[in-house]
């Protein structure tokens, strides 16, 4: 058994890690977060002790081992937090994205070298069935030529979301870091690193363009405005949508995500798991669009580029 603390204990993510740590048969000892909505503790670890103080946080870390720092805070946080478990001596598993700028691999590559201690991101779709199946059948087709892709990933948000940090590019990286990076990692695991990129609209509610990757063409769009949601999806009384088509073969994948996060913890726990350098190509990405203008000619746009 493991001992845990973990960071932004308040935040929408959190209790995916919490059923996580106790799925896997281990133990949170300690939380913080600065806000005191955090009564989702007592489901999983009701006798773990919780900190709305980070002075009170880091005295309990002087005085108990602590294996593992899960962070859960926001986006810009991440690099921060990382970095003070490292240096009081416990490895790291970090929520997505684990940093905003590729510069920041490179200082906690440096910590993990000096404190000895390891980063762990949560890269899920990696462990999610349906991709799996796909990059085996990536793999043994060898193919010679490009596969054309479209990803499509429209998720509902209210205005609450722009009012808070996620709303805020500096703090959450935009809509291609904040809803996008699973997607931008499972394509390069898939089809290699990014050769060519271009970006079509990029506001508060869409980003959409198109990448080049060594294997494969890809038009994306992502958005968090109900307005793009299909009319089935709709009718159904859904609010995301989630498509990829692989030479215009629809993959299926909307299943199998509630246990994501437990496979996770339990490839970390077994001496496997993806550190620094595996969120690296998805980082570069994300940090590229942030700072791209706006192409306003192309043969590349998404099919719901028009309605934008």
């Amino acid at each position: 058994m493991k001992n845990f603390s973990l960071i932004g204990i308040a935040g929408y993510i959190a209790p995916r890690h919490l059923k996580a740590i106790k799925e896997t048969n281990n133990d949170l000892l300690a939380s913080y977060d600065p806000f005191d909505s955090v009564g989702i503790i007592d489901r999983y670890f009701p006798n773990a002790e919780y900190f709305n103080n980070f002075e009170q946080f880091t005295e309990f870390h002087h005085k108990n081992p602590i294996d593992y720092v899960t962070v859960c805070s926001p986006n810009y946080l991440h690099k921060e937090h990382t970095a003070f478990a490292l240096r009081h001596g416990s490895d790291v598993i970090c929520e997505k994205p684990l940093v905003l700028h590729n510069s920041e691999l490179d200082e906690l590559a440096e910590l993990e070298e000096k404190t000895g201690k390891r980063v762990y991101t949560i890269l899920q779709l990696r462990v999610h069935d349906a991709i799996k199946n796909l990059k085996a059948k990536i793999e043994s087709e060898n193919r010679k030529e490009k596969y054309d892709v479209n990803l499509s990933y429209i998720t509902t948000r209210g205005s609450w979301f722009h009012r808070s940090w996620k709303g805020d590019i500096k703090k959450s990286g935009g809509l291609a870091t904040n809803v996008g990076i699973h997607f931008f990692d499972m394509l390069t695991w898939l089809f290699g690193s990014m050769e060519y990129i271009e970006l079509h609209a990029h506001d508060r509610n869409v980003c959409t363009g198109f990448v080049e990757l060594e294997h494969a063409r890809v038009k994306w769009f992502l958005s968090v405005d109900k307005k793009y949601l299909p009319q089935k999806t709709i009718e159904s009384g859904g609010t995301t949508f989630r498509s990829i088509t692989i030479d215009n073969e629809e993959i299926e994948f909307s299943n199998g995500f509630t246990d994501l996060h437990t496979m996770v913890y339990q490839d970390i726990l077994d001496g496997k798991g993806y550190g620094i350098e595996a969120a690296r190509r998805s980082i570069r990405i994300v940090e590229e669009i942030r700072l791209m203008n706006i192409q306003t000619q192309s043969n590349n746009f998404h099919s719901l580029f028009k309605s934008v």
